[in-house]
């Protein structure tokens, strides 16, 4: 043996106690939206008021203004399901040759071939395909939007603002709606370039749907 050997003692790593094992922290749900009960009570079929009503749309004209116009001629088909807002459902039809900016010239420009083309595509439709409710007074509508035969999907948001029975009887029902879209998704590709290089009609369109709504009567009239 040799004496001058002498064995190494082993050198061991310290191991960590466990740590304690926490459950992971549970994800928030939101809340269900609640529908307010009253709202029962509206369930049925509706038109909407062409004489307190206005479906229109505003766009940038120069980058530095603001045009206004709107649609004086429609048709509308309304279903509110007050119970279950999923079941609720609207068509719209408007003339296409019936656009109102107060200014003559350029609504003949818009109906002409450079934009809606109205003598060729006489009418543009909105028909929803789903509605959810997003809060207690706003709803999310998808629907088809066809403009000079070409039907893209929108979604339009639509805040219920109240409903009353006015003095000649008749029960009524407001909401406001709006949606933005880019015109040339439809053809409505007609532009003219600024010197500063922006557009002189902004390609982003916003639609607004200040609709004033009366209960249909059960034979239509």
């Amino acid at each position: 043996m040799n004496l001058f050997s002498r064995p190494h003692a082993s050198r061991r790593t310290p191991t960590a106690p466990p740590r304690p094992t926490v459950a992971p922290a549970a994800t928030p749900t939101s809340a269900p939206v609640l529908l307010d009960p009253a709202l029962a009570a509206l369930t049925g079929e509706w038109i909407i008021d062409p004489a307190h009503s206005r479906i229109g749309f505003s766009v940038r004209h120069a980058m530095v203004t603001t045009v206004r116009g709107a649609f004086a001629e429609y048709q509308s088909r309304l279903y509110f399901d007050g119970r279950d807002p999923s079941r609720s459902r609207a068509e719209i039809v408007l003339s296409t040759g019936s656009v109102d900016t107060g200014v003559e010239q350029r609504d003949a420009h818009l109906v002409g071939r450079d934009f809606l083309d109205a003598s060729t595509y006489p009418r543009m439709r909105f028909q929803s395909s789903a509605v959810r409710l997003k809060s207690p007074d706003v709803y999310v509508m998808t629907g088809d939007l066809t403009i000079k035969n070409t039907t893209r999907p929108v979604d339009l948001e639509l805040t219920y603002i109240g409903n009353v029975t006015d003095p000649f009887g008749y029960e009524r029902v407001g909401f406001d709606g709006t949606t933005t879209i880019n015109r040339m998704d439809w053809g409505l590709s007609y532009n003219s370039r600024l010197a500063e290089g922006g557009a002189m009609v902004s390609e982003t369109v916003r639609l607004q749907f200040d609709i004033a709504a009366i209960r249909a009567t059960p034979n239509g009239s």
